[in-house]
């Protein structure tokens, strides 16, 4: 690791701004194939943690897990390289073209499905060989475009199962939303025949019900319309499930000078799933709903509650929210929603329900600090987690020279 680290300080020190373009490209070729040799590796070593459950020292139950909250990795990116490492132990032809640099990391996700267990049993079954499949797949990603290597791979996946799946609508389904810098969130997702159906019958219903004379909106603008308002008609009802002893609504944090002022303020205010949003937007908000006030003082005025109370009570929750925003395990990425308010000094030894004996933590680390692991707040507001041989988890990536601290409780 010391060498690799020292090649890849001197290629970074080179000074790119004198060569023209051939000789630009010739130093990418080999850059391109070492980026995937290294992808190799990082894939072998991610499916080695999984099979030793390397991610548990610490304290995450799987290494999609670990890889989104200690290398910083989208949920979807980390999936991806623990289902590709998982694929490659079953496809040496594959694994050892990704090892030479010859197949990127995206061709191995695209061929990955293979070798999922259902697909392997399917060919087992019908005296498929999968080393053929194997080497076949490894001469063509090696060989040819990408399209070309999505167009074999479920060709042959078709002919796997030529009456298609089973009608089970969930294994169609899924909903991605991802929250932009502005605030604005985009979604991509995919329904089954029978779901899409319902889903486009409930959206039609609304732009049906709305047209008014001189609408100048675009049919997608209307159908986006007509979404939301179908999510206001549901929060509005009262009728949906009760999240975590709420009935689910929209969350706005905002300071009250930021409320008050009557400029616009962009970047003001954060929703309870993390968008950030004006002021202006904030207070359109506020008309037509409640406003809590959360006063955090010096010595805890309204929100020390003592000994009195065992569950915490919806107005301190909601200042354990806003202040810790969702679990505050080291590299754990729960939001708010899914996690409980831990008493950092146990009820039960004397510890107060107050905002200052609080923490945020998720149903499985909730259940690690209470076998061994430890979590703390420091003076300036920042969180760490500590393993319970005391020493500190730190998110990767850190200096070199920062030793890995331990403390002791």
């Amino acid at each position: 690791m010391d060498r690799l680290t020292a090649a890849l300080d001197d290629l970074a020190a080179e000074d790119l701004a004198g060569r023209f373009g051939p000789q630009l490209l010739d130093r990418l070729r080999p850059l391109l194939v070492a980026s995937n040799r290294l992808a190799a590796e990082v894939t072998r070593t991610v499916r080695e943690c999984e099979v030793t459950s390397a991610a548990e020292h610490d304290g995450q139950k799987a290494m999609a897990s670990w890889l989104r909250g200690h290398a910083r990795l989208s949920p979807a990116a980390a999936s991806r390289v623990v289902r590709s490492g998982r694929a490659l132990a079953q496809l040496p032809a594959v694994r050892a073209a990704f090892a030479a640099g010859a197949v990127t990391a995206e061709q191995v996700a695209v061929i990955a499905p293979v070798a999922a267990p259902g697909n392997a049993a399917a060919a087992q079954a019908q005296d498929v060989e999968l080393a053929g499949v194997d080497a076949t797949l490894a001469a063509v990603a090696a060989a040819r475009p990408l399209d070309e290597l999505r167009q074999v791979v479920d060709h042959y996946l078709a002919r796997l199962d030529p009456d298609g799946p089973e009608p089970d609508p969930t294994e169609g389904r899924s909903l991605v939303f991802v929250t932009h810098a502005d605030g604005s969130v985009g979604f991509r997702g995919e329904l089954d025949a029978v779901g899409g159906e319902k889903f486009q019958a409930a959206v039609e219903s609304i732009v049906q019900a709305s047209r008014p004379a001189g609408d100048t909106r675009t049919r997608a603008q209307q159908s986006a319309d007509a979404l939301v308002q179908l999510c206001d008609n549901q929060l509005a009802s009262g009728a949906l499930p009760v999240l975590r002893t709420h009935k689910p609504h929209v969350i706005v944090r905002i300071d009250l000078t930021d409320l008050v002022d009557p400029a616009t303020g962009p970047g003001a205010a954060t929703t309870g799933f993390g968008a950030t949003i004006s002021a202006a937007r904030a207070r359109w908000l506020a008309c037509d709903g409640n406003v809590s006030r959360i006063v955090i003082g010096p010595d805890g005025e309204l929100l020390d509650l003592g000994r009195r109370h065992r569950v915490v009570p919806p107005p301190l929750r909601r200042a354990v929210e806003y202040r810790d925003r969702g679990c505050v395990f080291a590299g754990c990425d729960a939001p708010a929603s899914w996690c409980d308010v831990h008493h950092l000094v146990h009820w039960a030894d004397g510890g107060e329900t107050s905002l200052e004996n609080s923490a945020l933590l998720c149903e499985r680390h909730h259940t690690k600090v209470h076998h061994g692991f430890r979590v703390e707040r420091d003076t300036s507001g920042r969180w760490h987690t500590y393993r319970p041989d005391g020493t500190e988890i730190l998110i990767f990536p850190r200096s070199t020279a920062e030793p890995e601290r331990s403390r002791t409780g």
